[in-house]
């Protein structure tokens, strides 16, 4: 589909900028950060309004109605991934996807029951899918390989920007407008996210007009490539030759070749097309989408388990009310927009192995600090620091999927971030669920959720040592043993 074009036959208006991967990372940048308004804007707003309604137990309906919209986006993910792999199709899913978002809001507006909210929840959470699926594999079509990290990263921004404006605009606009308040704004920022949607041209119709927004020049291409590739032939030379590390050193020569591979290789037989089994077999016989992939699951519990609580918790301790707990949520979630980008340029200069590890590392003491109950700022403070490095994951990780995708024969963008979809909505399923039921029916619930969520990060940590890049941290660690013990 093309938008402000002269004629069916003829060249498209500003071709070159309309399908230039900065253009097409803004507006899937915009799309993320809408969907995430979307999904918070009712974290402050309903167990308020439930209460009003006369509910009790309102964090459980509140995870249950978080479960609904997780639910809609994990049983569409399939569906989706494999149709816009197999028709190569990108701009119209994300164009219905937005009218599947409008008329939700409107039903979930309008809901004279729970039961309606949750069906208009799933149905939002099936228009969400196609901003992330095909969102995510248009963006890293347009994008030239060696900048895939920092675009993803660009991109994810619109995850802080979501949690930044959703929850204290949706408290702002109950407390002044009613339940409506908060719907009538997604649905203009839904709109408005419509109009960026119209305006992009696929890579694909780019390439009939002879413009291809994801080649650079040879010199810009390669050279991070032999860089990379230079730096792990030097650490695989210093690790002790063991059998068992030959082996690995092998694995990882072969992963930086598969990473450093330019993405119009997988493109040269673009007939390739492979069953939903085929897909899942081979992703499971690679290590790394494994770990990337149940880190990404990870994340997804731990960082919805708290919206169903956090209100509550907020409101026991320090006695806040609705547009109080978005204020907060300001506060904590600003500097998550500085983490994705930085992590995803980090992940292109270094490898994914660095920032998805040290993310992980960092983020784990803060999960412990949030459950003091001392000041109102140092929760706000230690809640800020556990969002900021706990985000910085997701941009290597995505950027880690690309990089295994584009050593699969078959496995397209679509496929990989299908997957990515699914897992991070069967976490987000989990997550509100799980939160709501801890914080409802135990003594101390805040403190197992939180205690919870570190455990779990410290098993990503473990995993993401020894199987997270072209080369994981354990193998820069042997590789530094020699040195150390010649100097001592």
């Amino acid at each position: 589909m093309f938008f402000f074009n002269r004629g069916p036959q003829s060249r498209p208006i500003g071709l070159e900028w309309r399908s230039s991967s900065w253009l097409v990372t803004a507006v899937i940048g915009l799309g993320i950060a809408v969907d995430l308004l979307i999904y918070s804007v009712i974290i402050p707003v309903m167990p308020f309004q439930l209460e009003l309604l006369g509910y009790s137990k309102v964090s459980s309906l509140t995870g249950w109605l978080l479960f609904a919209y997780s639910g809609g986006l994990v049983i569409s993910t399939i569906p989706i991934a494999m149709l816009s792999e197999r028709y190569n199709a990108r701009q119209l899913p994300l164009i219905f996807g937005l009218f599947v978002l409008m008329g939700s809001q409107v039903m979930l507006m309008e809901a004279p029951n729970y039961p309606v909210m949750c069906i208009a929840r799933v149905l939002q959470g099936i228009g969400s899918s196609m901003v992330w699926v095909v969102g995510l594999a248009l963006l890293s079509d347009s994008s030239p390989p060696s900048m895939v990290g920092l675009q993803l990263g660009i991109a994810m921004m619109g995850l802080s920007l979501g949690m930044v404006v959703g929850p204290p605009v949706g408290g702002l606009l109950y407390s002044h407008f009613g339940f409506r308040g908060p719907f009538i704004f997604g649905i203009s920022a839904t709109f408005l996210d419509l109009i960026g949607r119209l305006i992009l041209i696929e890579r694909k119709d780019a390439l009939v007009w002879g413009v291809d927004p994801a080649k650079t020049s040879s010199n810009e291409d390669n050279a991070p490539s032999l860089v990379m590739e230079a730096k792990a032939e030097e650490e695989i030379q210093e690790i002790p030759n063991t059998s068992a590390d030959v082996e690995a050193a092998k694995d990882q020569e072969m992963a930086v070749s598969q990473e450093s591979q330019p993405a119009a290789d997988t493109e040269a037989n673009p007939e390739i097309k492979i069953s939903l089994v085929s897909v899942m077999a081979d992703l499971s016989r690679s290590p790394r989408a494994l770990v990337a992939l149940f880190i990404i699951f990870v994340y997804g519990i731990v960082y919805s388990s708290q919206e169903p609580a956090i209100p509550l918790h907020l409101q026991r301790v320090w006695d806040l009310d609705s547009r109080a707990v978005g204020i907060v949520f300001i506060a904590a979630v600003v500097p998550t927009m500085f983490s994705a980008p930085l992590t995803g340029f980090w992940a292109d200069k270094k490898g994914t192995e660095w920032p998805a590890t040290l993310s992980l590392l960092f983020s784990i003491p803060w999960w412990v600090v949030i459950i003091i109950e001392y000041r109102l700022a140092l929760f706000i403070a230690a809640f800020a620091l556990e969002a900021f490095f706990t985000s910085g994951v997701m941009s290597p990780l995505t950027a880690e999927l690309a990089a295994v995708s584009r050593g699969l024969d078959g496995v397209g963008y679509g496929h990989i971030y299908g997957a990515f979809n699914l897992v991070y909505g069967v976490g987000t399923s989990i997550g509100p669920i799980v939160g709501g039921q801890m914080y409802d029916h135990i003594e101390r619930g805040w403190m197992a959720l939180c205690l919870l969520a570190a455990g779990l990060l410290v098993l990503c940590l473990g995993l993401a040592l020894f199987f997270v890049g072209s080369n994981p941290f354990y193998y820069r660690l042997r590789a530094l043993q020699p040195v150390n013990k010649s100097e001592g």
